[in-house]
């Protein structure tokens, strides 16, 4: 549902250190990825741990629309299965709200199946392209039809006797991998995908989790990924970790804020996900890991993250898929260090909620940092300090949102925001968890 009031936020700085130990809603990527497998195997799944963002809520409404079985149980949710190909013709359009992911992929999961449905979103989502999964998916034999520009609404014809996919990916992007992916789960022979580098792999983990034949070898500096078709899927119960883009938001709040020590427990660490931590460990933060351990297939572990007087940081371009949406918040930070930081080869931030790339080098002009964008490369020039004070537009994107309130928390003036409405679809309780460890967050 889109927002009809905008909700404005202050964010000002705190009078006392941020401390506390916070659990993070669980990992977003997972979470659409187990509604959507459980709802193609066969059985019940249980998934712990669920995001019940907006986002994730939409997939899940839209998975019952296909009809899967879906319904709580306390705490879990509980998915019962139509097996691959099973999935019915939806009697309405199916919303999206604000979820790309759950577009992308869902577009995935209708091209192989046949069945006529058609995909919206909301004002944000309506206005970003589809044609990057749209044009792979076309050779599966599914028909689209697309606004101009290759947006939504988008109808979607599935085919009834699906083709393999064999794609190389033009560029690294774990949206458009799976999706590919799972139009070869109801395609006969063996589905192929190439990226040109590694991409967080969730669904190739999930796939093995819940009994696919799947195989994923190196190539060069990328992967290649092989996924046999028409297995059976096998109901298998899932525990969703903590986000790792979402825990991203905490620490960087208690790297800005003089003395505070906070801790992120039960937090996602695939290495395909934590290019973010990795960065801030060359700019000097103080950063240690707890009680590392295995959960649901996927390493999981407690960040401590304590104030540390920045220094500048340079970002390859090829750490960007492991990171992509952490780069707001990066750069909030880099504005707080001594020293000039770039952050290469970040084209994929202009096709986010928003044009991440532009509006984040805006959120950081209008408190009164340095900024240049050069070609696909963020340049900051921090000097220490952030002056603040500035009314940031937020695009409908949350991240950009969550960002701007946290540099809040460190600049000298107040950073207010336009709308904080849309932070749940991806980081429900934000704002109450944050007020928790000490932040200065409030309604405008």
């Amino acid at each position: 549902m889109e927002s009809l009031m905008p909700r404005p936020h202050r964010s000002t700085r705190p009078a006392a250190p941020l401390t506390g130990s916070i659990g993070v809603p669980g990992d977003k990527s997972i979470s659409h990825r187990a509604l959507m497998f459980g709802a193609l195997a066969v059985g019940q799944t249980r998934i712990s741990g669920l995001l019940e963002g907006e986002d994730v809520l939409r997939t899940a409404a839209a998975m019952r629309a296909l009809g899967a079985e879906i319904s709580r149980d306390g705490a879990d949710w509980l998915v019962a299965g139509r097996g691959i190909g099973g999935l019915t013709e939806p009697a309405d359009v199916l919303d999206m709200g604000n979820s790309g992911t759950a577009a992308r992929l869902l577009a995935g999961i209708l091209a192989s199946h046949e069945l006529y449905a058609v995909m919206t979103g909301d004002a944000s989502l309506r206005k970003r392209p589809m044609a990057r999964v749209i044009e792979p998916l076309k050779a599966t034999g599914a028909q689209f039809f697309a606004r101009a520009g290759n947006r939504l609404p988008l109808t979607i014809v599935g085919t009834r006797e699906a083709m393999p996919l064999t794609y190389r990916l033009p560029v690294a992007s774990a949206q458009v991998k799976s999706a590919i992916l799972l139009a070869g789960l109801n395609a006969r022979g063996v589905t192929e995908v190439e990226e040109p580098e590694p991409t967080r792999d969730h669904s190739e983990n999930m796939l093995k989790h819940f009994g696919a034949e799947i195989s994923v070898t190196r190539a060069g500096k990328g992967r290649v990924i092989r996924l046999t078709g028409q297995p059976e899927l096998r109901a298998a119960d899932v525990i969703v970790p903590g986000d790792p883009s979402s825990a991203a938001f905490p620490v960087a709040a208690a790297l800005l804020v003089p003395g505070s020590q906070v801790t992120v427990t039960g937090a996602g660490l695939n290495k395909l996900r934590t290019g973010m931590f990795e960065t801030l460990r060359e700019m000097g933060a103080e950063l240690a890991i707890q009680n590392a351990r295995i959960s649901g297939g996927e390493p999981v572990g407690d960040i401590v993250a304590a104030y540390t007087e920045l220094r500048a940081v340079d970002v390859p371009a090829q750490r960007a898929p492991s990171m992509i949406d952490e780069y707001p918040i990066l750069a909030v930070l880099c504005a707080a260090a001594k020293g000039t930081s770039h952050l290469r080869g970040l084209s994929e931030l202009r096709v986010k909620e928003s044009d991440r790339l532009t509006a984040t080098a805006a959120l950081l002009r209008v408190n009164g940092v340095r900024v240049e964008i050069k070609g696909d490369d963020l340049i900051i020039h921090g000097t220490g300090t952030i002056p603040g004070g500035g009314l940031v537009e937020t695009h409908m994107d949350h991240r950009l949102a969550m960002s701007a309130l946290v540099l809040g928390q460190a600049s000298e003036a107040p950073v207010q925001i336009d709308d904080a409405s849309f932070i749940d679809t991806s980081f429900p309780g934000f704002l109450r968890l944050m007020r928790g460890l000490g932040a200065n967050m409030v309604a405008a």
